[in-house]
C-alpha cells in the first residue's frame, strides 16, 4: 500500500534542515519515498513531497520532516517499534518478522540507543568498575569499565593490557571527569593497577572481593587434588567427586550436602584445615577499621603456620602483597556485586543477541539492559550470578575437631577474644 502526502495549504512554511528555522521561500522539491508502519498484513510506503527551501542562513537546504529521522528511508515510529522489538528477540528474528535485512535492522537499533543515551543526565562517576571478561578464541578478552552507582557499563575494549584502559581515559573519560572518582573496584591483574594510578592518583584501588575468594577456592581445589593422590586407591573414593561440595559455601548447602560434606572432612585432616580457612577468610570484608582487619588478616596468615598446605601457603603471601588494595574496602565499601552482576548481563546477551560482530553495539544494548528510568539510579542487573556484598552469617553450622588448628581472631571491632560468628573457638573445636 502506498500513500502520496502533499503539503495543503496555499504558502506553506518549511523548516530549513540546517538551522531548524520555518522558511517559505520554496527552490524546488522532489519525492521521497519512506517505509511506514504496516497496516494489518500489508506493507505501507509513502510517497512524501520534500521541498528544498532558500534559507538566508545555510543557503538551499532540504527541509526537516517531523517524522523521519535525517536520511532514512523508514519513519521514526517505524524505527522505534523495530528497536523495541529488538529489546526482547535476536535481529535475524526481528528481520524477519518485519521483512528487513538484518543489516536495516542492526542499524535501526543502534540509532535508538545513540538517541537514548545521548538524552539521559550525566552524573559524576564516583564508584568506578574495571574488570575483563573472556569471550573465545577470536576475541579472547574484553576490558569493561562500569559505574557502579547506576549499574551501567560505560565503556567496552579489547584485550586487558594498559594501553586499553590508557584509551579509556582518552576517549570517555576526560581529566575534570576524573577528580570525583573516589575509588575504582578492579582484580589484581598488574596492568590495570599501573594504569590506574597513572590516571587516577587520588582514588583509592579496591580489589574485589570475589577474586580474592577465587583464589581461596582455588586453594581449596589444590589441596583436594593433591589429597586424592596422596591417599591410596581404597580412600580415594572417598574424595573423588566432592570437587563442587567443597566450593560451595556452607550457607549454601543443602542439608544432605551438609552431611556428606561433615563426613568427608571428619576423616581427611587437611581439606578440613583448607575448607575452614577459606570460610573464614570471607570475614575480612566485614570489618570497618583498617586496624582490625589487619589483625584478622595476620591472624589468619600465623594459622597457616605448621599446617602442610602449601596452596594457601601461596595464597597468603599473594594477600600480603596486594594487601593495601584489599584493605581499602574499610574507607571506600565499593558494591562488589554489582560489578559481576554487569559481567554477567554482558555474557548473556551474546547469548540472547545470537552474537555481537560491533563491540559498541554490544555495549549499547547492555547499557539500556542494565539502566533504569531516567533521573532514577538502575536496580542491580538480574540476569548474573547472585552476587551479595555481604556475606550471610554463619547458622546452624556443625562442629568439627581440628585439634592441632591454632587460629584466633578478633570480636566485633577490635575486641580480643574468641572471632565471630563462623571463627567460633570452643574447646578447640571449630565451626565451619
Amino acid at each position: 500500500m502506498t500513500l502520496s502526502i502533499q503539503p495543503t495549504g496555499r504558502a506553506p512554511s518549511c523548516i530549513c534542515g540546517g538551522c531548524g528555522i520555518s522558511r517559505q521561500e520554496i527552490h524546488s522539491w522532489t519525492e521521497r519515498r519512506l517505509r511506514d508502519l504496516p497496516w494489518g498484513t500489508w506493507q505501507v510506503w509513502l510517497r512524501v513531497e520534500v521541498h528544498r527551501v532558500r534559507c538566508r542562513q545555510c543557503g538551499v537546504r532540504n527541509e526537516r520532516l517531523p517524522f523521519v529521522g535525517g536520511k532514512a528511508h523508514y519513519t521514526a515510529r517505524l524505527e522505534a517499534a523495530v528497536a523495541q522489538a529488538c529489546e526482547a528477540a535476536p535481529v535475524s528474528r526481528v528481520a524477519a518478522q518485519w521483512g528487513l535485512p538484518p543489516e536495516t535492522v542492526r542499524r535501526m537499533d543502534k540509532r535508538v540507543l545513540r538517541r537514548w543515551a545521548a538524552g539521559r543526565p550525566r552524573r559524576p562517576l564516583r564508584y568506578l568498575g574495571v574488570d575483563e571478561i573472556f569471550l573465545g578464541k577470536t576475541v579472547t578478552f574484553l576490558t569493561v569499565v562500569s559505574d557502579l552507582e547506576t549499574g551501567e557499563p560505560l565503556w567496552v575494549g579489547r584485550e586487558r593490557k594498559p594501553e586499553t584502559l590508557d584509551r579509556f581515559f582518552a576517549e570517555a573519560l576526560p581529566p575534570r571527569r576524573r577528580r570525583a572518582v573516589r575509588a575504582v573496584c578492579v582484580d589484581m591483574w598488574e596492568p590495570f593497577r599501573l594504569s590506574l594510578q597513572a590516571h587516577l592518583p587520588a582514588a583509592r584501588i579496591v580489589y574485589d572481593k570475589f577474586h580474592v575468594l577465587r583464589h581461596a577456592s582455588e586453594a581449596v581445589d589444590e589441596t583436594r587434588r593433591a589429597e586424592f593422590f596422596r591417599q591410596g586407591s581404597a580412600a580415594r573414593g572417598l574424595v573423588r567427586g566432592k570437587r563442587w561440595l567443597l566450593l560451595r559455601n556452607w550457607t549454601h548447602l543443602e542439608r544432605e550436602d551438609r552431611r556428606t560434606l561433615r563426613d568427608l572432612l571428619a576423616l581427611n585432616r587437611r581439606l578440613a584445615k583448607a575448607y575452614l580457612l577459606k570460610e573464614q577468610l570471607a570475614q575480612l570484608w566485614t570489618y570497618t577499621y583498617e586496624g582490625n582487619a589487619r589483625r584478622f588478616l595476620a591472624t589468619w596468615r600465623r594459622a597457616l603456620r605448621w599446617q602442610r598446605l602449601p596452596a594457601f601457603q601461596k595464597l597468603g603471601r599473594l594477600l600480603t602483597r596486594h594487601l593495601a588494595g584489599i584493605l581499602n574496602y574499610c574507607y571506600e565499601k565499593v558494591p562488589f556485586g554489582t560489578a559481576e552482576a554487569i559481567n554477567g548481563n554482558i555474557r548473556a546477551m551474546p547469548r540472547r543477541g545470537r552474537g555481537y560482530r560491533d563491540h559498541e553495539y554490544l555495549l549499547s544494548v547492555t547499557h539500556r539492559v542494565c539502566a533504569g528510568p531516567a533521573g532514577v539510579p538502575a536496580p542491580e542487573p538480574r540476569l548474573a550470578r547472585r552476587a551479595i556484598e555481604r556475606e550471610d552469617p554463619l547458622l546452624a553450622v556443625p562442629v568439627l575437631e581440628v585439634s592441632d588448628v591454632e587460629v584466633g581472631g578478633l570480636g566485633a571491632e577490635g575486641r580480643r577474644g574468641p572471632a565471630r560468628r563462623g571463627m567460633a573457638v570452643v574447646n578447640r573445636q571449630h565451626r565451619l
